[in-house]
């Protein structure tokens, strides 16, 4: 089948992954279509009669389910999801799954029987998270305040899970595959601060928090409840220490080494402000 008679749905097409998979597929001509709460096409985990309108004429889907795959819900939607797929005719189904998370790994296993052809994208914390996401505004205020401790966690660059995904959905060679991509170092809060000082130049210190302190900072900050709780649930129990090591999925899907987090602080200088603007 020659690629531009294939049709593509990327499921939170406004997300961090999502956005970037969504823009690649069409800037190389591929025929994409992006699904979201506001998107171009009306797509809500929370309203199950959204689903079959979007996969009308579509043979790939890029999957990300919000808030996250360790929701009670998110397996029956998996496995609702895939049914009605397979039954529109969808071939395959590229999943964003996350580490260490019994209730995500139930959901890959959903996708892995489907009968649906699959490829599943494991990753660790974005570090996109410091420039685009929820900690950004850590950055700018010079802290990283967070109830964590010594911990580490190889954090993957955004840019390499969407040319991951992108080449799974494009390339049958990734059919079947589990790619778990992490980034190259191990590295805890602190050692991300001292990356932030050294290239940004300016101090950026890392203070532990309670998680109380936490929640109610976010509160505060009016974050979404189930966003809130499933932050909790991520710095309470998946970082205990269960994901403190790094996986090959980024050189095994494209034969190159993932992007270390110091490129990515350099490369991302505009989203970090500074003292002098």
């Amino acid at each position: 089948m020659h690629h531009n008679t294939h049709s593509f749905l990327v499921i939170g097409a406004s997300g961090k992954t999502g956005s970037r998979v969504y823009n690649t597929l069409k800037d190389n001509g591929f025929n994409v279509k992006g699904a979201s709460r506001n998107g171009e096409v009306h797509f809500d985990w929370q309203a199950p009669e959204t689903w079959a309108a979007s996969l009308r004429d579509v043979d790939a889907v890029y999957l990300t389910y919000y808030p996250d795959l360790a929701v009670p819900q998110a397996p029956d939607d998996i496995a609702k999801f895939c049914a009605l797929a397979k039954i529109k005719g969808v071939k395959h189904i590229t999943l964003l799954s996350g580490r260490g998370e019994p209730a995500a790994q139930v959901c890959e296993e959903i996708v892995q029987q489907s009968g649906l052809s699959n490829t599943i994208v494991r990753a660790s914390w974005f570090n996109q998270n410091f420039s685009e996401g929820m900690f950004n505004a850590y950055i700018k205020a010079g802290t990283i305040a967070l109830p964590v401790g010594s911990v580490t966690e190889p954090f993957v660059d955004v840019d390499d899970i969407c040319e991951v995904v992108v080449a799974s959905l494009t390339d049958d060679k990734h059919n079947g595959e589990l790619y778990e991509v992490t980034g190259p170092q191990l590295l805890s809060f602190e050692e991300l601060a001292h990356t932030f000082s050294s290239v940004l130049n300016r101090p950026i210190h890392f203070q532990q928090i309670s998680l109380t302190d936490f929640v109610q900072g976010l509160k505060s900050h009016q974050v979404d409840p189930s966003a809130i709780e499933m932050l909790s649930y991520l710095f309470t129990e998946v970082l205990d220490g269960r994901n403190e090591f790094i996986a090959d999925g980024v050189q095994r899907a494209l034969g190159r080494p993932a992007k270390c987090f110091s490129d990515f602080v350099a490369d991302n200088i505009a989203y970090f402000g500074d003292h002098h603007d």
